[in-house]
């Protein structure tokens, strides 16, 4: 067959009686070819997108002309520009090198200090703590591994921007060598659990890695040796990082090095073999005094092999040593002036019970004494060994341990002041909250310093923090995730997901279910109307009394926004005739499977908004207290549905 140039949209020359014809077909063919290019166009920006979201959703920023410390230790910059495009940072250098983009908004740093956003890097994290700690700066955390189902939804929810508050990495859930809860009935994603053999470490791993962990935890340093290894392996297997709390006596600092540990929170074992003198058996011992009577010998050995293993250490002094730094007095003073001038906004919604906690740690006068001088040498030698660590080449994480008693923000500031106690540089602290931070999570290619190609979490400063780290406080812009942070406070703040550190089941109350099911069952208490428990394929009674429903369990524990509408079923007791099922406190139909299993429908409408959404049974309410009032008024314990943000 004869090519048909005509077709190709090339020009074709030939007989002038058909001149006409191929021009009709060569403008065909061009119209073609136009539209074709216009598709290939409109897929190409329609994947960019898709890779990029924020690539075409936010404006380029440029700031220009500040001092740019960039988190990997050399000297300053000044004069410097940086180009954000996204949520990337695309470029960084001097002013005069090279245009900006199009239509870019430009910050002026001139006079002012351009450094990566901090990160604390372990935290107890609580739903209040978003804006206050964007508020010093702060544009990462890395929590304890005390999230559970709802750490991930929350963490995406602030990557998509739904959620003011800084980038939330999670473990969460950890192992660890007692199941927090103990019923039986908690999921596997219940901080922590406690593996029992090498294969079941591996499918906890596997678990919280799939329930969206950053890094895999675990909690303490007594479980057999080989599911450390186990574990271990696991993580390595999937990509992960691994946290330890390496106290031993099995599983410590060298068997951590050993096995690959990015970190040892609370400097976890470290005392123990440094000491001269440590613990007899499996005692763990006090840190304090383990430091008192430390071999300087040793400590270097220990330095050495953790340093080359690359294993961070987070003293979390702050939380652990309480009352002996130098500035606790000071501390204190802040803490108080951090509530009586707080912004009004902010306080609105601070729980007023953590004010009174974080307030209450600094009422107790220092304590005297042999014992306290002694703990007191044992500080004092802790400062000494980290900064021997970091001075060798050691990664120091000012990670503050914040928790329910302390103040977001604030307390790792408090942090920078033991390190500056312990002679640790202002470079130092600012390299420990912002590259080796990022490089607990292996994440140091991608965040955590100031350059082309990393993500842009960037915070400008008024006064030089290498002068004086706490001038990291005096905060004048942050950008976070490519976008400039609004520092103002939002009175009822509500980041959707209520994190809290004392876990976050999606069933509440299971340990009351689990004191009351042998009642309620016929075990030590008798059971409701005569009848023992309702199986399948049973007839499920009418009491004319009800019992006190119970709720055990739910799935799924979690759908998109905008899911289509859903089955859920809920397990548990007492379930009867005329129990009603209440989702978002609107009735919701219900099939009954037995009386211990009930399949609700929840409707699309109901599943449009993100959140925690709860569920509950509500039986008819017992009309005698002998009936089993004592236990409850005729609503079930919570479940709850999360409603994950979808993304756009």
């Amino acid at each position: 067959m004869p090519l048909d140039l005509t077709k190709a949209g090339l020009i074709y020359i030939g007989d002038p009686a058909t001149a006409e014809v191929s021009m009709k077909l060569i403008e065909e063919a061009s119209m073609q070819l136009v539209r074709s290019l216009l598709l290939a166009c409109c897929i190409v920006f329609v994947v960019a997108i898709a890779i990029h979201p924020s690539a075409v959703s936010a404006q380029a920023l440029v700031i220009e002309g500040g001092t740019l410390i960039d988190g990997n230790g050399g000297p300053p910059i000044a004069d410097a520009v940086v180009v954000i495009e996204g949520n990337q940072i695309t470029r960084v250098g001097e002013i005069g090198q090279g245009r900006y983009p199009r239509g870019a908004d430009v910050i002026d740093a001139r006079g002012k200090y351009v450094l990566p956003g901090l990160w604390d890097a372990m935290v107890s994290y609580q739903w209040f703590y978003g804006e206050i700690m964007l508020n010093y700066g702060i544009t990462a955390t890395l929590d304890v591994g005390i999230a559970g189902e709802v750490g991930a939804a929350y963490r995406d929810g602030v990557l998509m921007g739904k959620i003011k508050a800084p980038r939330a990495f999670s473990g969460i859930s950890r192992l660890t060598t007692r199941d927090v809860g103990d019923t039986g009935l908690e999921t596997v994603l219940t901080p922590g659990r406690r593996p029992t053999s090498e294969q079941h470490t591996r499918e906890l791993v596997r678990a919280f890695v799939e329930g969206g962990a950053d890094i895999v935890m675990f909690q303490d340093g007594t479980l057999p040796i080989e599911y450390y290894r186990a574990g271990f392996d696991e993580a390595r297997r999937l990509g992960m990082p691994v946290s330890t709390r390496a106290y031993g006596p099995v599983f410590g600092p060298i068997e951590a090095a050993e096995l690959g540990s990015n970190m040892l929170p609370h400097s976890a074992g470290v005392g123990r073999l440094i000491t001269r003198s440590p613990p007899a058996g499996n005692a763990r011992g006090n840190d304090a005094d383990m430091y008192a009577d430390m071999d300087d010998a040793k400590a270097r050995e220990v330095i050495a092999m953790l340093v080359d293993a690359e294993v961070a250490l987070d003293p979390t002094y702050r939380n652990s040593w309480l009352r002996m730094p130098r500035d606790w007095e000071r501390m204190g003073e802040e803490v108080r002036d951090f509530f009586d001038r707080g912004d009004p906004a902010m306080l609105s919604y601070y729980p007023m019970a953590r004010r009174e906690a974080a307030l209450a740690q600094f009422r107790d006068p220092r304590p005297t004494g042999e014992v306290w001088e002694r703990r007191m040498r044992g500080f004092r030698n802790s400062l000494r060994f980290h900064k021997m660590f970091v001075d060798a080449g050691g990664m120091l994480i000012p990670g503050s341990d914040s928790n329910p008693v302390k103040v977001p923000g604030l307390n790792l500031f408090h942090e920078f002041m033991i390190f500056t106690e312990a002679g640790v540089t202002p470079m130092q602290i600012i390299q420990g909250a912002t590259k080796w931070s990022a490089a607990l999570l292996d994440m140091d290619d991608e965040i955590g310093t100031v350059e082309a190609g990393k993500i842009a979490d960037i915070i400008i400063v008024n006064s030089d923090p290498l002068a004086d780290v706490q001038n990291l406080r005096d905060i004048d812009r942050v950008v976070f995730d490519g976008r400039d942070v609004d520092l103002s406070y939002t009175a009822g703040y509500d980041p959707v997901f209520k994190v809290e550190s004392e876990l976050n089941p999606p069933v509440t109350r299971l340990l009351w279910v689990n004191a009351f099911k042998p009642v309620a069952t016929g075990g030590s208490g008798g059971r409701f109307n005569g009848r023992p428990p309702v199986g399948a394929g049973e007839p499920l009674p009418d009491p004319v009394e009800s019992p006190q429903p119970a709720i055990e369990t739910i799935l799924p524990v979690q759908v998109e926004a905008g899911s289509p509408t859903t089955e859920v079923t809920i397990t548990g007791f007492n379930f009867v005739q005329r129990s009603r099922v209440l989702f978002k406190g609107v009735p919701a139909p219900h099939e009954v499977v037995s009386g211990s299993e009930l399949r609700v429908t929840i409707d699309a409408r109901l599943l449009q908004e993100a959140g925690l959404h709860e569920l509950v049974v509500v039986n008819p309410e017992p009309l005698h207290p002998e009936l089993g009032m004592e236990w409850g008024n005729g609503t079930s314990n919570s479940a709850f549905l999360i409603v994950a943000f979808a993304p756009e």
